[in-house]
Parts: C-alpha cells; structure tokens; sequence
C-alpha cells in the first residue's frame, strides 16, 4: 500500500523501530555463558553479536584466533550490520519510486552525460558544500534515473535524501499552509542533506504555489543541496511560474554555483522500444 506523503517523523520513527528488531535467532545450547551473551548482547543493542557471536566463536576455535582478533571480528560485524542498517534506513526514507542505480545507466545509448561528471556526484563532497544539480533534457533521456542513482549513492553514503515531484511538494506545501503547519514542514525540509526534485517544470504553478516552493529553495540555500531534473530551459522558466520576478528569483538559487547535466533530446527509451518492435523474429 502507497504510504502517505504527510507521513509524520514520529510515524517514521516508530516504523524504523519496529524494522531494526532483530529476528529470532536460532535456539541456544544449554551452555550458561550462551545465554549470558546472548543476554548482554540484547541489553547492548548489538544485534549483529547476538546473531553471530556462537559462529564466530566457532571460527576462531578452528582457526586458533588471538583474543583481540576475536574482539576485532565481532566488532566489525557490528559496525558492518549498523552501517547496512543505516543505508536501509535512509534508502526508505528517500521515498524513491523504483529503484535505479548509476550503474546501470548505459552511457553509450545518451552519449551527452559524461560518465566522470555522474562518477563524481557519487561522491558526498559537493552535497556537504550545499552545491545545486540540474538536469536538463526531453522525456526519455535518463533524467530520472540519473536523478534517482545519484540520491540512491548519497544514501548509502551515509546522508539523509528525500525524493519527491515538483507538483507533490507544492501540494503538501498548499496543505501544510491551510493546516498552518506551512513553518514545521519547511523546516523539516530544510534538514535533509539531498532534496531531489522531479518533473520540475512539467506543470505551470499559480503564484502561491511558487512562492511556497520559493521559501524551499530559500531555506536551503548554499546549506543544502538540491538536485532538480526538468525537461524546460532556463528559457522558459518563466512559464512554470508565472512571474518573471520570482522565477529570477528561483532560477538565481537553483543554478548559482550548480553542475548542469544536459541528457539531450532523443529519448533512448523511444528508440529501445523501436527497436524491439523491429527486431526480427526468432
């Protein structure tokens, strides 16, 4: 079932929690330290210990292991296990629609996305420093995938992303506006680390709907960065918003010191579907 996009924090909270309890491990051996571990290891939260501490406790055995190595192989299977939990976590809380992963785009079908351009948005740096992206170009050029595999590897590099539609966003914005909750949902924007923002122009905004997205791109500002995939030029903003005023205003927040990506005009999923439709049969 579709989850609502008012979802609240505590909503996600309580979610999270009961996801991150561990499964029921298999029946211990009647050896009282077993249960002792396996007690400690619960009150600690270390889950990961917990599920594998008798296996590794084999290995090391066979294997005639220094305590401290013993030490070190439980720890890191620890810090292994939060770190995939954590990716998990945030990867959900992205709220992408399907998944998509930079590498599986296939570069030699749109020959105008550089692929050491994508390769260094993988990296978290220009995210941290608050630097915009835009992508531009037709239906059908991989704005989305790119738009999606750049915030699936920002996720898992460990900081908070949030996916959404231009048109979903001004829609809760216009919502939390007449619930007058417009300061706390902004705010709460205003925290994630990557906002990536899809169909950016497809539909033309009255001028409350621009201002409401105006305070977005405001409040994060040169603090967080903000990914935007549009199939309009610079050229015809204007006709998204409707004042020339604040679409100067937006635009100036959106390209100042940002990396542009331009995927082109043919869409290379017109043309795969051509082609199957034309493949010869077998």
């Amino acid at each position: 079932m579709t989850r609502s996009i008012t979802l609240t924090d505590q909503n996600l909270d309580q979610e999270e929690t009961q996801e991150r309890v561990p499964p029921r491990r298999m029946s211990l051996p009647g050896d009282p330290e077993d249960m002792l571990i396996d007690e400690a290891c619960r009150d600690l939260k270390l889950p990961a210990v917990r599920e594998r501490f008798i296996e590794l406790a084999t290995t090391a055995r066979r294997e005639h292991a220094t305590y401290k190595q013993f030490l070190l192989d439980l720890l890191q299977t620890e810090l292994a296990d939060r770190d995939l939990r954590r990716q998990q976590r945030l990867l959900r809380l992205a709220r992408f629609p399907r998944p998509k992963r930079l590498e599986d785009f296939d570069f030699a079908k749109n020959p105008n996305v550089t692929p050491e351009v994508v390769a260094d948005l993988k990296s978290p740096a220009w995210v941290r420093e608050g630097r915009p992206l835009v992508l531009i170009g037709d239906s059908g050029t991989g704005k989305s995938h790119l738009l999606i595999g750049i915030g699936t590897a920002i996720a898992e590099a460990g900081l908070s992303v949030r996916y959404t539609t231009t048109s979903a966003l001004v829609n809760e914005l216009a919502e939390a506006d007449a619930n007058r909750r417009l300061s706390s949902v902004i705010a709460r924007y205003s925290k994630i680390d990557l906002l990536c923002l899809d169909e950016f122009g497809y539909l033309n905004l009255d001028r409350k709907g621009a201002k409401l997205l105006f305070q977005i791109f405001t409040e994060r500002e040169e603090r967080k960065a903000t990914a935007v995939a549009t199939n309009s030029p610079f050229t015809e903003w204007d006709k998204t918003f409707g004042d020339a005023r604040l679409c100067a205003a937006i635009a100036d927040r959106i390209t100042f010191r940002c990396t542009l990506i331009q995927t082109g005009t043919d869409s290379y999923r017109y043309q795969a579907t051509q082609d199957s439709l034309f493949q010869p049969s077998q």
